[in-house]
Parts: structure tokens; C-alpha cells; sequence
């Protein structure tokens, strides 16, 4: 079986296709992040934006999913009017907008904090679009 080309692939098989290819701790994490993504929206919607951005849609943007050398960056497009009770934004905290949680090797992902904000940041984009 072949393998589709760059620009047949799906938006899923891209983000497959980075967890693979980071083969270390921050291919672990996107992939542990992915897993409670698809556990707190199960109809999420996954894009693969601005030339390899894992990105998760759930009626509007939740949160990206990008990677760095030291980090796994979530950024949520709304997070500045999230509530974030269990403290896991840690970074962009200056904006007005975004938020954002930085998570590094050796650290433990609160996967119940974040199913929580991910909820949140769904519920907050769909109130908004009842709006329009």
C-alpha cells in the first residue's frame, strides 16, 4: 500500500505523521494531548494549518498544538476568557486574546484539568456563535 502524497493527506494523518516524527518526549505528549482532545469533544474537528500546526476545532478554533525543541505549546485562541481553575495556563499571559500551556519534558499533563478547559473553550465558542 502506498502512502498518500504530502497534499493528499489528511489533516489527522499530518499530525500522525508529527507525532512519528518527533519520536521523543514531545511526540509522547502531542499524542497524550491529542488522546484527552478526543476524549472531552469527541466531535473535534482536527486541521493542519499555517504550514504544520496541529490545530483542534470544536465550533471555532479550542487550541493549537504546536511543538518546539523545549516545549509542547497548546494555545487556546480564546483562553484570556476562559475561566482556568486548575492553573494550567502558563504562558501568553499578557494578551488579551490567547492563552497558552507550555508543558516540557518530565512534566505531567493534568488530563482532567485540561478535558475541563477544553470543554470550556468549546462551550465559549459555540455560546458565541448563538450569538451571531
Amino acid at each position: 500500500m502506498t502512502q498518500p502524497a504530502e497534499d493528499e493527506k489528511t489533516p489527522s494523518q499530518h499530525i500522525d505523521d508529527r507525532i512519528a516524527q518527533l519520536g521523543d518526549w514531545r511526540g509522547a505528549m502531542l499524542a497524550n494531548v491529542r488522546a484527552v482532545i478526543h476524549g472531552a469533544l469527541p466531535e473535534v474537528v482536527e486541521e493542519w494549518k499555517w504550514r504544520g500546526v496541529p490545530t483542534w476545532y470544536h465550533d471555532g478554533i479550542v487550541c493549537t498544538g504546536e511543538t518546539y525543541k523545549a516545549a509542547v505549546k497548546l494555545t487556546f485562541a480564546r483562553g484570556a476568557s476562559l475561566a482556568d481553575p486548575a492553573g494550567l495556563f502558563n504562558a501568553s499571559l499578557e494578551g488579551n486574546a490567547r492563552r497558552a500551556i507550555d508543558l516540557h519534558e518530565g512534566d505531567t499533563l493534568d488530563e482532567a484539568g485540561l478535558a475541563a478547559l477544553l470543554r470550556e473553550a468549546a462551550a465559549a465558542n459555540a455560546a458565541k456563535n448563538r450569538k451571531r
